[in-house]
């Protein structure tokens, strides 16, 4: 079906081991949704640890939990191009060990960013885009119109909405990396705008559209309803508008809605546990939504530290972890399973008990309320394509049957 564009794929998609640096836990936004709930200014890594983090990893080549074909060296925050100094020495450290070492991640290896995008055009980040630039994945974080991006992603001091420092740098972030995507995030408030804002981002020459809904539990009743008709007015127009040749939004799957079964389809969501995190104290983590200033309730859940090493035994709960083993029967029999997604940590967090195997379900009206949404636009799209299709076999018979005209 190559009129419809595809879904984008993560680089070396399950084949690369996903390394965390909490390089900050400063941010120049305060945004309203963010699950960072203790962001500070004072926790930054020093270099000496970063170091030590990779030296443990690089050392463990053979290791089951880093014998991956590819890495992903990631950098988070809060923002993380405000220690884009340290992100810079951190970097030439990882490629001078790979090329030392004669390591297999050597040629295969990404340094991966998400970031709010307003220091983007800075002079340092510049140099350090053009300096790794092969090597690189970012994205810039917009939601989407000004009134859907300014009601949440404010600024920590004045309040005030972040929308035009950002969207300066999306021309420019698109020339550099075409075809990368922004991530959107979903939240009561700003339900009335996704519409307008997936179009937006399309105008504003971003084609793949990540987009999801919080899963913390702030949804208040009709929610799902309102989030239906903003789906389907935006199915309506990406189809009318033949707007689906070219862009993709992540709402709208063919791989979504349908049951699924324990027996064949039972993995867990996400790679808590084979992803690895590391704080500024040089703690390790199964994935950083287990960093304490991820978490609302509960303590930090810590396997290691650059010193000791991982701790295996406390790494086990991750690595038995599957669809079924967290789900209630509701979830586990739900006809519409496919493609409901959650998030290891805020399934720890929202737990009534210390424990990874309680899935939280905030996002249950939601997901179905998707899912209905979902059906209409590729019941819609497959019905266009059908009927485009006879029309271009129609006019391609008749056009045989037209004698030439001189």
């Amino acid at each position: 079906m190559n009129t419809i564009k595809s879904q984008q794929e993560a680089w070396q998609s399950g084949m690369a081991k996903n390394i965390t640096f909490i390089v900050t836990k400063d941010c120049q936004l305060a945004c309203k949704y963010c699950y960072l709930v203790g962001k500070n200014e004072k926790e930054r890594m020093p270099f000496e640890v970063a170091k030590a983090a990779i030296d443990y990893v690089l050392d463990r080549e053979n290791d089951p939990n880093f014998a991956y074909e590819s890495v992903v060296w990631d950098f988070i925050g809060g923002e993380p191009f405000l220690e884009i100094d340290l992100i810079d020495r951190i970097c030439d450290y990882i490629k001078q060990e790979l090329y030392r070492r004669n390591h297999h991640w050597f040629n295969s290896y990404r340094f991966s960013f998400s970031t709010n995008g307003i220091n983007y055009d800075s002079d340092k980040v510049q140099r350090f885009i053009q300096k790794n630039r092969s090597h690189l994945s970012i994205g810039i974080t917009i939601d989407g119109t000004r009134r859907k991006h300014d009601l949440n992603r404010v600024y920590k001091i004045t309040g005030k909405g972040s929308y035009d420092d950002v969207v300066r740098n999306i021309a420019l972030w698109q020339q550099q990396f075409p075809g990368d995507g922004t991530k959107v995030t979903i939240s009561s408030a700003d339900i009335p705008y996704i519409c307008e804002s997936v179009l937006h981002l399309y105008d504003l020459g971003i084609h793949q559209v990540n987009i999801n809904c919080v899963f913390e539990d702030v949804w208040h009743e009709g929610d799902d309803k309102r989030f239906e008709e903003q789906l389907m007015q935006l199915a309506n127009a990406i189809i009318d508008n033949g707007l689906y040749r070219d862009n993709a939004c992540s709402f709208f799957s063919e791989h979504m809605g349908k049951p699924l079964d324990c027996t064949l389809q039972n993995q867990n969501w996400c790679g808590a546990g084979k992803m690895l995190s590391v704080d500024a104290a040089g703690n390790f983590y199964p994935c950083t939504r287990f960093a304490q200033y991820s978490l609302r309730d509960k303590e930090a859940w810590i396997i290691g530290n650059i010193h000791d090493g991982i701790d295996n035994n406390k790494l086990r709960p991750f690595l038995t972890l599957d669809r079924c083993t967290q789900s209630t029967p509701e979830c586990v029999d739900c006809e519409v399973a496919e493609g409901c997604a959650w998030c290891q940590g805020e399934n720890f967090d929202a737990a009534k008990t210390h424990t990874v195997y309680q899935r939280a379900t905030a996002i249950c009206l939601m997901h179905k309320a998707r899912v209905r949404a979902n059906n209409y636009y590729w019941n819609k799209l497959f019905r266009k394509l059908e009927l485009e299709g006879k029309r271009e076999e129609y006019e391609a018979k008749h056009k045989s049957m037209t004698p030439d005209v001189c």
